[in-house]
């Protein structure tokens, strides 16, 4: 079964609501507007309820099927992200960001769009025995809203036996699932450094301690964490990505800041990380002359599919888009993200939806990058179908 005929009727409506969120961006925990409109277009597709407010501004659409369901299990939850990044947007387009400095650089906008389309869909056939929660959730950027929702009650609100994630894969070939049983995204921590040393004229380097020589040491040094202290068969990363200090050209600063994040799949590693980032980073200021402090914070654990759903998500993808375009990942990517929290609560499943992009296209987190409109009635069928087939109505 490819496409679906209904849901590719409605593509056109699809890239107009997806469009709209995204030349209206938010931050997490402030998509006021799309929370609103996402619950406004879920009342008027006719969902049975439409609950707000979760995880503040998160969103729940209930879809009763034309049957109850065998058992009180027969439930499952799709969930699509909300949230917008911080970043100035530079693609020109038409319908280009309208909030100065936010835009949608990671395609939560679509991946909200095709969850609309699906509901739309389910809402008017509810060819499924059971019940099927829409889960619109709030800042997945960082602040960990899928987090927030599970401890705000989603799954004894919303009682589910599995739930299920998809993400658009920029690099992967249009239309193109990629799946992958076991750990299908990385745990996460955000690090912050503050090397504190004596500042001064720059051309008396000698009566100074200068913070910038003992953080180029520090970054120099925290490579070596990977390389020598994780075994080689294993996956860590360890990654300044900013640096602050300084203000001139013939000054000496007094500070230098450090921001940087890691990434692992194994506990034990993520030990390890951790174990490094704090021993290395005091004990080489230290050997300089200087003091620096530590903060190291893990931020999402790891995200792993369950077999037995990343089985059922295998087959709904296969029956949308056939065999051919159903690859699985041998390898996980570092990205992080925080439908690992709901994983670690339910069984379910996360996959990806490769959008067709060059080598040379904007990929996500890029103020050039944006969400390919072609994917909204794959991606919505792909959840319409998962439903049928795991809630399937009784047998005529």
């Amino acid at each position: 079964m490819p496409v679906i005929n209904r849901i590719a009727a409605f593509h056109p409506e699809m890239t107009a609501w997806r469009q709209d969120f995204h030349r209206h961006p938010e931050l997490g925990f402030a998509e006021h507007r799309t929370s609103a409109k996402v619950a406004e277009l879920l009342r008027g597709f006719g969902v049975d309820e439409v609950v707000t407010g979760i995880a503040r501004t998160g969103v729940v659409g209930v879809i009763r099927g034309r049957e109850a369901g065998a058992a009180p299990g027969a439930a499952i939850g799709l969930r699509a992200d909300m949230d917008a990044l911080p970043i100035v947007e530079e693609t020109g387009l038409p319908y280009a960001s309208a909030t100065p400095g936010t835009m949608h650089a990671c395609g939560h906008d679509g991946h909200t769009a095709m969850l609309l389309g699906a509901a739309r869909y389910l809402a008017e056939t509810r060819n499924f025995a059971g019940t099927v929660h829409v889960i619109f959730q709030p800042a997945e950027e960082g602040l960990a809203g899928g987090k927030l929702m599970v401890e705000e009650g989603l799954f004894e609100r919303f009682p589910m036996r599995a739930v299920f994630g998809m993400h658009n894969w920029p690099s992967g070939p249009q239309g193109r699932f990629l799946w992958r049983a076991g750990p299908i995204m990385a745990a996460c921590a955000t690090i912050d450094i503050v090397v504190t040393g004596r500042g001064g004229h720059a051309a008396v380097p000698q009566a100074t301690v200068d913070p910038i020589v003992v953080a180029a040491h520090i970054i120099t040094a925290l490579q070596g964490i990977v390389a020598r202290s994780v075994d080689p068969a294993e996956a860590g990363v360890v990654t300044i990505g900013h640096i602050d200090g300084g203000h001139t050209h013939n000054v000496i600063p007094e500070t230098v800041r450090l921001r940087g994040t890691s990434r692992w799949f194994s506990p034990e590693v993520g030990d390890l990380l951790e174990a490094g980032v704090r021993r290395i980073v005091p004990g080489i200021a230290a050997s300089l002359g200087a003091t620096a402090e530590v903060s190291y914070v893990r931020t999402y654990i790891a995200t792993v599919n369950d077999a037995e759903a990343t089985a059922l998500t295998v087959r709904a993808a296969e029956a949308v888009a056939g065999p051919a375009q159903v690859q699985h990942l041998a390898k996980a990517p570092m990205w992080g993200e925080d439908f690992a929290f709901m994983l670690d609560a339910k069984p379910g499943s996360y996959i990806m939806l490769g959008a067709g992009r060059s080598a040379t296209d904007a990929n996500v987190h890029h103020p050039r990058y944006d969400f390919n409109d072609a994917l909204l009635p794959i991606g919505a069928s792909y959840w319409a179908t998962l439903a049928e087939q795991c809630l399937p109505p009784a047998a005529k």
